[in-house]
C-alpha cells in the first residue's frame, strides 16, 4: 500500500469517497565462543558461524539444533552487518534493544520515497511511526538481558555475531531453567523455553513461534548467509516437542475473537467500520463471496507504515480497507474484513471483487529490518488457509504483488502501487506455501519462469532513500529488462506510464519477478528474450547462473488475420449482459496491444462479471455476469486481461 494514498478506482461508482533470571556467566569463559581460541587448521573462514553455533551450544548446554533452528527463524542466520530490524533486533538471534535502534530506524523510514517520488507516509502521518522509548515493551529489549547473563557488553552483542549467538544461547537456557526443566540434549524438551523466547505476550503467539522452530528443526535448513557463511541444520523428520510445557509459562490465554483465520497462527479482530455518514458510506461493500462471486486473487501488500498508525487507519471509515494486516516483529494477525466482503485494497474494483487483500507491515526500501522471517511464515500460512477455503491456485497468476494488478483504465495506470517491492523473497514466500518454483519444460521449451538466486542477484535500485541515490546492495527477487542483449542497451519503456525508465526503485516499466511467466521471443548467447508489454524485451540468462528456468504452459496470440488485439485492465461483461437499473460499465483498452505473432501466457480463463454494489443497504447489491469470456495473461510487470474472441489458445507442453 504505497502512501496509503485513496483509491478512487477501486469504487464502482465516480459518487463514492475512499479516502527471564539465570546465572551470570563470566566473559572470561566466552573466550573461545568468540575466537580467541585458534581455529582448527582445516576450518573454513565461512564456517565461522556454524562454529559460533557449536560452541555457544555447547557452553550453554542448548541443543544445537535447537539455537540453530530459533536463530532460522529469527534472521534466516543473517546478521544484516549489525544493523537493527524494525524491533530493533540485532545479529542471528535478533536479539532486541530498540531504544538504541529507534532513531535509525524512524531516521529511515522518514526518508522513504513513495511511488510517485513524494516523501514517506511517516513523514505525513505522525501515527505511523514507531512508539516513543518510554512505551517500549519488555518483548523488544532483550538484547540488554542477554548481556546481563553473558557478561558481554551490549555493544558487542549487537555487532559481533557470535557474542550474540552466545547471548541467545543464555536467553534460552535460562527460560528453560526458569521452566524447571533440565538443560540437555533433547530438543523435544525445549518446547517451552523456545516459546518464552519469542517473548510473545500470549499462548496462541507463543505457540504459533514455538511451531514455525519445530517445523525448522523437523525439514531442517540450509544456506549462505548476508555475510557469505554456509550454515546447515540437519533435519530431524522425527521430533515431536513437548507441547504441554506451554502452560507453564504463565502467558495470558489470547483474546477472543470472530477471525478466519488458521489454528497454527494468532490472529485478532480488528474490524474495519461498515457504517454510513453523510451521502456516503465506508470502508468496504457486504458480499455473499463464494456463492455469488468467486475469489480468484490474494493480493500481497506491504504498509509503507508502522502497525499503531495502520491499525487506526483500518478503523477509520473514511478510509480504504483491506481484509488482514500482519505484523512484522512476530507474525500475529489482524482481520478487518471478512473474506466474503469486498474490501478496497487494490485500485482496481474487478481486482477487488475477486480477491482478498493481505497487507504486511513494513517499508518496500527496508526489506531487512521489516520483511522478518516470522512474518513471511505467519503469511504463508493464512495464504495456504485461504488458498484451501476458497480455491485460490498457488502461483503467481494468482498470488499477486499489488504491484501486479493492474490499472483499471488507462488514466490510472501511472498511479498504480508498486509494494511489497523489489526485496519481497516471492522464492523463498512460495516454499513456505509449499509450492516452490522449478523447471517444468524441456530445455526446447518457449516458456520461461523468472526464478533468478535471490541472494545473488543484486539489480542497483535508486531511490531507496533520497532520490537518484544507489540503494544499498541487496538480494533481489526481479529481473532487468532491456531492448537489446546488451546491460548498456535501452530499459524496455512501459508507454502506460509515460515518462522514460529508470533504475529507480518503484519504477516497474522494466523488471520482471520471480515466479512469473513469459513467452520466448529469442535467444542470444547468455540472454533471452521475451514478449513484454507488445515489446521484445531482452535479460541476462547464463547458463551457469540461470535467472529463469523452462517452463510449461498456454499462451494466447491474436487470432490469424488481425494486426493486434487490446489488452484491458478489467473484465467487465458485454453492455448486453446487465439487467435493467444496473448501468453498463464501458470495456476500455489499456494503452497496450498484443501484436500478430506475439505470444503471452496464460493465468486463468474467466467469464466478464461486474459486482454492483453502490449503496449502503444490500438488497440492491447483485453479481452480474456475461457471456464475453476473459484470459488473464502475464503482460508487463502486471497482469492484463484479453477478449478471448480476439485471441488462439495454445499449450506449451514439457
Amino acid at each position: 500500500m504505497r502512501g496509503f494514498a485513496p483509491d478512487p478506482s477501486s469504487a464502482p461508482g465516480v459518487r463514492r469517497r475512499k479516502r527471564t533470571a539465570g546465572t551470570l556467566v563470566s566473559a572470561a569463559l566466552m573466550l573461545p565462543l568468540l575466537g580467541a581460541a585458534p581455529a582448527a587448521p582445516t576450518a573454513s573462514p565461512a564456517d565461522q558461524l556454524q562454529r559460533a553455533f557449536d560452541s555457544a551450544a555447547a557452553e550453554y548446554h542448548v541443543p544445537r539444533n535447537v539455537l540453530l533452528a530459533v536463530s532460522y527463524l529469527q534472521s534466516r542466520w543473517d546478521a544484516h552487518a549489525g544493523a537493527p530490524s524494525v524491533s530493533g533486533g540485532y545479529g542471528p538471534m535478533h536479539l532486541t534493544d530498540a531504544r538504541t535502534a529507534l532513531t535509525a530506524t524512524e531516521h529511515h523510514a522518514e526518508g522513504t520515497e513513495d511511488a510517485r517520488g513524494d516523501s514517506a507516509r511517516a513523514a505525513r502521518h505522525p501515527e505511523a511511526k514507531a512508539p516513543a522509548p518510554a512505551e517500549l515493551p519488555a518483548r523488544l529489549t532483550t538484547l540488554r538481558r542477554a548481556a546481563e547473563l553473558t557478561g558481554l557488553p551490549a555493544a558487542r552483542l549487537r555487532t559481533d555475531a557470535a557474542a550474540n549467538i552466545a547471548g541467545g544461547a543464555a536467553l534460552l537456557a535460562s527460560a528453560q531453567r526458569e521452566l524447571g526443566e533440565p538443560l540437555g540434549a533433547d530438543p523435544a524438551g525445549w518446547y517451552g523455553a523456545v516459546a518464552e523466547f519469542s517473548a510473545a505476550e500470549d499462548t496462541a503467539t507463543a505457540a504459533a513461534y514455538a511451531d514455525d522452530v519445530y517445523d525448522v528443526l523437523r525439514t531442517g535448513e540450509r544456506r549462505t548467509t548476508d555475510a557469505g557463511q554456509r550454515v546447515e541444520l540437519a533435519a530431524s523428520p522425527g521430533l515431536r516437542a513437548d507441547t504441554a510445557q506451554l502452560e507453564r509459562t504463565g502467558l495470558r490465554a489470547p483474546r477472543a475473537g470472530d477471525v478466519e483465520c488458521p489454528r497454527s497462527v494468532s490472529c485478532v479482530s480488528v474490524p474495519a467500520p461498515y457504517e454510513e455518514f453523510g451521502d456516503d458510506y465506508g470502508n468496504h461493500d457486504l458480499g455473499v463471496r463464494p456463492a455469488a462471486q468467486r475469489v480468484k486473487y490474494i493480493v500481497i501488500h506491504d504498509t509503507e507504515g508502522g502497525w499503531d498508525g495502520v491499525m487506526n487507519l483500518i478503523q477509520d471509515p473514511t478510509y480504504v480497507s483491506w481484509n488482514y494486516t500482519i505484523r512484522s516483529t512476530d507474525g500475529l494477525i489482524a482481520q478487518h474484513v471478512k473474506a466474503k466482503d469486498v474490501a478496497w485494497h487494490a485500485g482496481n474494483w474487478d481486482v477487488n471483487a475477486r480477491s482478498v487483500g493481505i497487507e504486511h507491515e513494513g517499508f518496500l526500501t527496508a526489506p531487512d529490518a521489516w520483511y522478518t522471517e516470522a512474518m513471511y511464515r505467519s503469511s504463508a500460512r493464512l495464504v495456504k488457509y485461504l488458498s484451501r477455503a476458497y480455491g485460490v491456485p498457488l502461483d503467481r497468476q494468482h498470488i499477486l504483488g499489488h504491484e501486479n494488478v493492474p490499472g483499471p483504465t488507462a488514466s490510472t495506470v501511472p498511479g498504480m502501487h508498486t509494494d511489497p517491492g523489489p526485496y519481497w523473497d516471492w522464492r523463498h514466500y512460495f516454499e513456505l506455501l509449499g509450492h516452490p518454483f522449478k523447471r517444468t519444460g524441456t530445455s526446447r521449451s518457449s516458456l520461461v519462469t523468472i526464478l533468478p538466486d535471490y541472494a545473488a542477484n543484486q539489480p542497483v535500485y535508486t531511490g531507496c532513500t533520497t532520490k537518484g541515490e544507489p540503494c544499498p546492495a541487496h538480494g533481489s527477487g526481479e529481473v532487468r529488462l532491456y531492448s537489446d542483449h546488451d546491460v548498456n542497451a535501452p530499459l524496455i519503456k512501459d508507454i502506460g506510464l509515460g515518462t522514460a525508465p529508470t533504475d529507480g526503485v518503484n519504477d516497474l516499466s522494466s523488471r520482471v519477478s520471480t515466479g512469473q511467466q513469459y513467452a520466448v521471443a529469442e535467444r542470444w548467447g547468455d540472454w533471452t528474450a521475451i514478449w513484454y508489454l507488445g515489446q521484445k524485451a531482452w535479460f541476462r540468462n547464463p547458463h551457469r547462473e540461470p535467472t529463469a528456468v523452462s517452463a510449461s504452459g498456454a499462451t494466447i496470440t491474436p487470432k490469424a488475420g488481425l494486426a493486434s488485439v487490446p489488452v484491458y485492465g478489467r473484465a467487465y461483461p458485454e453492455k448486453e449482459a446487465y439487467p435493467a437499473g444496473v448501468p453498463a460499465q464501458s470495456v476500455v483498452p489499456l494503452p497496450y496491444t498484443i501484436p500478430a505473432g506475439q505470444k503471452y501466457v496464460v493465468g486463468d480463463r474467466m467469464p466478464g462479471e461486474y459486482y454492483y454494489a453502490v449503496t449502503f443497504t444490500e438488497d440492491s447489491h447483485q453479481v452480474i455476469t456475461g457471456k464475453d469470456l476473459y484470459y488473464e495473461i502475464q503482460y508487463g510487470h502486471r497482469v492484463g486481461f484479453v477478449r478471448a474472441a480476439d485471441v488462439d489458445l495454445s499449450a506449451v507442453r514439457r
